[in-house]
């Protein structure tokens, strides 16, 4: 209404129409018709007060209104509940040709579609934040790094942490976003800033929440055990809300669109030291379109309201619930740490530190390993391991001769051809040999073993039979093997032809 007051009084000026034309305030033809009026209220008096807002809104009703096509009526219903289920524009214009015969025009529809969703889009509000009250998180993709000579490309993801008051951020370079690496990233950050806020803001990623809930959302167990370390509370987002934590949000835009583009990394250090000299030369010295300071200006008052690091920074651990396999052993990042035998097809809770790895069950710890980084490596204790494995394991070769040498001679002659023998592995064999002793002594076992190689027959079956029969001590039979081999050959034989012929 402001603009035809102006016309008004510009006409109560005595200006024309084609000036008043020709200072833009309206075209010719509206003029006139405000001209027409305002001489039959009478509003061209100078005597009389222009006319109110009031006044000129009961005869110059804006006509600015959406104008809704005739053709999209009938099917506003339907196109309403596509637009719901998320359906573009193009795909619901190409529906209605195709189910109903729609001869409408794609721009009446998406007309439709863009009133339908400004009538859906929620009303938000601006989130105040204190200094030190508050940080938020949010992992982005991050830059493909190429390694040379090969060729190969390897995916990464950019950690982000923003102060809410100051937006003064901290920013890492990652290649995975496990448990392990969302703790690490954290305590740079707060290293980073010299400091903790008080809460967190974090979206519902799996290494952070375990089960997404309005209400109630279930915590990863080893950030809890993070926050109750460094005493900052957990916030996080309703499921599909990111609103909540926009601050971030604009942040790994920012870091993406101003950062990555146009730059080369050698690796992933030289791209995160690139990163942190970008965060302090240029993200923390530009003028911030919401707070139009610089973050590092803020920076310097919000730094003094920061929570103080812990003296001892807390050990960061990943939680992880493991079962015991067949094998006694549990598996964690692809490398076996053993767990007692009793535990089999049991489920346990895993904490692996950097150096460490615990296994418990319930709240007791049964098992305590040195970490492993190695794909494929194992650590055991004989003690987890049943007793016949056990004693499988600790009898080794240097076992049993040792137990041999102890028992007597003989017994360490055989002991000593079981085990070098060329092409069967004869350790059990040789282990059930000493196992003997208990049941016979060493007297009689070494007198068995004497025997057996009379016979050439060291094996564990023969010493056994021996030892059953009580044999051991009997005298030996008389070796006629070689005498009646040769008579078969000189002249006791059936095919043996008489040579004393011969020499007649």
């Amino acid at each position: 209404m402001y603009q035809y007051r102006q016309i008004i009084f510009r006409l109560r000026q005595g200006d024309s129409i084609r000036g008043i034309a020709q200072a833009k305030l309206a075209d010719r033809k509206k003029i006139r018709r405000i001209n027409e009026v305002a001489i039959q209220q009478g509003w061209l008096n100078i005597q009389h007060d222009l006319p109110t807002d009031e006044e000129l809104l009961t005869f110059f009703k804006s006509r600015k209104s959406v104008p809704q096509s005739a053709l999209t009526t009938p099917y506003k219903d339907q196109i309403e509940e596509w637009v719901k289920q998320g359906i573009q524009a193009s795909t619901i214009h190409a529906a209605l040709q195709r189910q109903y015969g729609f001869s409408g025009s794609y721009n009446a529809v998406q007309r439709l579609v863009k009133r339908l969703k400004d009538q859906a889009s929620p009303v938000t509000m601006m989130l105040d934040f204190q200094p030190g009250e508050c940080a938020q998180v949010d992992f982005g993709a991050g830059p493909k790094l190429v390694h040379e000579p090969t060729g190969f490309v390897t995916k990464t993801w950019i950690f982000v942490m923003v102060l809410a008051w100051s937006r003064h951020m901290y920013a890492e370079i990652v290649l995975k976003q496990d448990v392990e690496t969302w703790l690490g990233c954290h305590r740079r950050a707060f290293e980073w800033f010299n400091g903790l806020p008080k809460k967190i803001t974090i979206d519902n990623a799996k290494c952070a929440i375990t089960k997404a809930c309005y209400h109630d959302p279930v915590v990863q167990r080893s950030y809890g055990d993070c926050a109750e370390g460094y005493g900052f509370i957990i916030s996080a987002c309703p499921p599909y809300d990111p609103q909540k934590k926009g601050r971030v949000e604009s942040g790994v835009k920012y870091v993406k669109n101003a950062f990555v583009p146009l730059r080369s990394f050698r690796d992933l250090v030289d791209a995160n030291q690139q990163l942190r000299s970008w965060l302090l030369e240029t993200a923390g010295n530009r003028i911030h379109g919401s707070t139009h300071e610089k973050p590092l200006t803020l920076f310097e008052t919000e730094r003094h309201l920061l929570k103080p690091l812990p003296d001892q920074p807390p050990e960061l651990a990943v939680w992880e619930k493991v079962t015991v396999h067949g094998n006694c052993h549990v598996q964690f990042l692809k490398c076996y740490y053993s767990a007692p035998f009793r535990l089999v097809r049991q489920e346990l809770w895993l904490r692996a530190s950097e150096t460490t790895v615990r296994l418990y069950r319930d709240h007791e710890l049964v098992a305590l390993h040195p970490r492993l980084f190695k794909y494929g490596s194992k650590h055991s204790l004989n003690e987890h391991l049943p007793p016949n494995a056990l004693a499988y394991c600790m009898r080794d070769p240097q076992w049993c001769l040792e137990q041999a040498r102890h028992i007597g001679i003989h017994c360490e002659q055989v002991i000593q051809q079981l085990l070098f023998a060329s092409v069967v592995d004869y350790l059990r064999g040789a282990q059930g040999i000493i196992g003997l002793q208990k049941k016979y002594g060493n007297v009689r076992l070494d007198a068995a073993c004497k025997r057996a190689l009379s016979f050439q027959s060291g094996y564990y079956k023969t010493v056994k039979s021996i030892l059953q029969q009580g044999l051991e001590y009997a005298p030996l039979p008389e070796n006629k093997a070689f005498d009646a081999l040769a008579e078969a050959y000189t002249g006791k034989g059936r095919f043996c032809r008489d040579t004393s012929t011969l020499l007649q």
